[in-house]
């Protein structure tokens, strides 16, 4: 006999409803007390060396893993209604079950339409063989996000740059390991959730929800002495450094997303996601201006009368010339394309070069007199007319 024909056939022959010492018609909430106070009477960990409470134990999880469940329980009904229903009383004829005289419990599920194979996968998958049960896994749980500030370079911003990170998370308690109680003593069921891990308290408007117990959070168990490590709360902080890669492009004050390194997951999860606020430390020459870069040209007066040709730099790249044309007014911006800070696209934004006309504190003889010989040449007598024109309407 195969171990999934032995499993199907040790299950429909138990009755978990005289294993939780309930009847049949017993309500979900009538089962849950009954194996609330079984499982607390029986508990390993609250009965040491008592092999028959241990059994009886894993007997009574058997049970309320079926019949506790809603899904479950139904199904449960259904295989024993169809068992019992082909006259075999308690037993298999010829005490052997799965077989024995004209009787194999595979034929007997396999005559229901649809079988019951699946039924069978819900009920004893998951760790379960032979009809016995374990203890349920713990499910894996997501690392906790962890968040980071990091102060780069102005040029580093622009190209990219790989910084190491220092960072503080919370873990479980390296003493404890997570239990929260004084690494080698006992613990025992929480007597304010009866081992649930949650308590039902009341919405009002004939509502409850369900809440993790305040006394264990929602450990099931609880300890006489706390870890002196977290003092009970289970929890620790660990710290680490990491490598962080910071992408070319980034602006000051932007939030950046690395997928899983922040906190370690637990049972298997995955790890959390570290977020980074970038912060740009300003550069002397250059400012920025969402992807084009700016850049302020200072130019002498004859420069923008008379044009000239102005070299200019331009950031992690060979200086470009900058050709003014004669009577460029003061202020003007030209654009130098492809010289900015990275896209997202993979192309470059442009330089915005601004030109600021300087205007001499001193000046020697020779400068003086051209500009006294330009100021009697009348050039800008009429700059302000209009201006007083208009004053006077």
């Amino acid at each position: 006999m195969s171990t999934t024909d032995g499993v199907r056939a040790d299950w429909a022959t138990k009755d978990y409803y005289a294993e939780l010492g309930v009847d049949k018609q017993a309500s979900q909430a009538d089962i849950k007390k009954a194996y609330r106070k079984l499982a607390r009477a029986n508990h390993p960990d609250s009965n040491p060396g008592d092999t028959a409470k241990h059994e009886k134990f894993k007997a009574v999880a058997e049970a309320y893993d079926v019949v506790g469940d809603e899904e479950k329980r139904p199904k449960y009904d259904e295989v024993r209604r169809l068992y019992g229903g082909r006259g075999m009383g308690g037993g298999f004829p010829g005490g052997s079950p799965g077989g024995g005289a004209g009787f194999d419990l595979g034929d007997l599920l396999r005559d229901r339409a649809g079988g019951f194979g699946d039924l069978f996968g819900d009920l004893f998958g998951n760790g379960r063989s032979g009809g016995g049960t374990t203890r349920a896994r713990p499910r894996p749980a997501r690392g906790a996000d962890v968040e980071s500030t990091a102060t780069i370079g102005f040029s580093d911003a622009l190209g990219g740059v790989t910084i190491s990170l220092r960072l503080t998370s919370d873990s479980a308690c390296p003493d404890c390991r997570g239990t929260g109680g004084k690494p080698g003593t006992q613990p025992r069921i929480c007597p304010e959730c009866e081992g649930a891990g949650f308590i039902v308290d009341s919405a009002g408007g004939g509502f409850s929800i369900n809440q993790t117990c305040p006394r264990c959070g929602g450990r099931q168990l609880i300890y006489d002495e706390a870890c002196p490590t977290c003092h009970g709360s289970g929890r620790g902080t660990s710290a680490r450094t990491i490598q962080a890669r910071i992408p070319a492009g980034v602006k000051d004050g932007q939030r950046i997303r690395l997928r899983g390194k922040g906190g370690a997951g637990e049972n298997g999860g995955p790890g959390g996601d570290l977020f980074v606020t970038v912060k740009v430390t300003p550069d002397r020459l250059f400012g920025r201006k969402g992807d084009n870069l700016t850049l302020d040209v200072p130019v002498s007066f004859d420069e923008v009368v008379l044009g000239a040709d102005v070299t200019i730099p331009t950031l992690g790249g060979a200086p470009v010339t900058l050709k003014i044309p004669a009577g460029t007014p003061n202020g003007r911006t030209f654009r130098v394309r492809g010289r900015g800070a990275p896209k997202k696209d993979g192309t470059k934004g442009d330089l915005l070069a601004t030109v600021q006309i300087q205007v001499p504190a001193r000046l020697n003889d020779a400068a003086r007199e051209a500009v006294a010989a330009y100021r009697a040449a009348g050039v800008d007598a009429t700059l302000r007319a209009n201006l007083f024109d208009q004053a006077e309407s």
